[in-house]
């Protein structure tokens, strides 16, 4: 399938978003992997995982890269070789990624009820504005909070953040499709502009630093 979406968020700043419809051998075919990547995908053992990784490549090409302009540090974070920032990710048939010159990060998740039973070991302060009666937008909104705890991660990525003690998301309306959160992280304090909208029954989060 081609491109699904480009969000234009700003002069320096776009998130490309694919739905994977493609077998996994049209995905070989019209992509190139760098050794450690072709390396990397072989040892993968699900196909769905290898579809999005194969997927996210597709986005690069959208881009203007190829897998060889992207390279993984030590913590297995994302860069790429002109030194933009890119974070990448994907669930099940969408894959998404956001390449900028400020500090991002970007989540996508299936919006599913079995969040409902985590809950309580990402959210703490956001329970004060969380409705758990209405089941929908509760899932919904856990879905964005989860998505934007998991994008500042990627942002930090740092061993032993915990998204529910140490990264807080405002208080948000499902309509107005953005707030704020803030990490707050041995001696570090840091904001962020988080924004977040539906794709399908998905849930797409992008975050920038302020």
């Amino acid at each position: 399938m081609p491109l699904f979406k480009k969000i234009q968020f700003n002069s320096v700043t776009a998130i490309y978003v694919w739905k994977i419809a493609e077998p996994l051998e049209q995905l070989f075919e019209e992509v190139s992997l760098n050794p450690k990547c072709q390396s990397r995908i072989e040892g993968m053992k699900s196909e769905l995982h290898q579809r999005g990784f194969l997927s996210v490549r597709k986005l690069l090409n959208e881009a203007g890269y190829t897998d060889f302009d992207l390279y993984y540090d030590e913590f297995g974070k994302p860069h790429l070789h002109d030194g933009r920032h890119i974070s990448i990710t994907h669930s099940y048939e969408f894959s998404s990624i956001i390449i900028s010159d400020e500090t991002v990060g970007i989540d996508i998740e299936l919006q599913r009820e079995k969040i409902i039973r985590i809950a309580d070991k990402f959210c703490d302060a956001e329970f004060q504005y969380l409705n758990r009666e209405k089941t929908e937008e509760y899932v919904k909104k856990l879905t964005v909070i989860w998505g934007a705890k998991e994008a500042i991660f990627k942002i930090r990525n740092e061993k032993g953040i915990s998204f529910k003690d140490h990264i807080a998301v405002s208080e948000f309306d499902l309509n107005q499709t953005e707030t704020t959160a803030s990490l707050h992280f041995n001696g570090v304090h840091k904001e962020f502009n988080v924004y977040f909208e539906e794709i399908e029954h998905f849930t797409l989060v992008y975050v920038l630093e302020k």
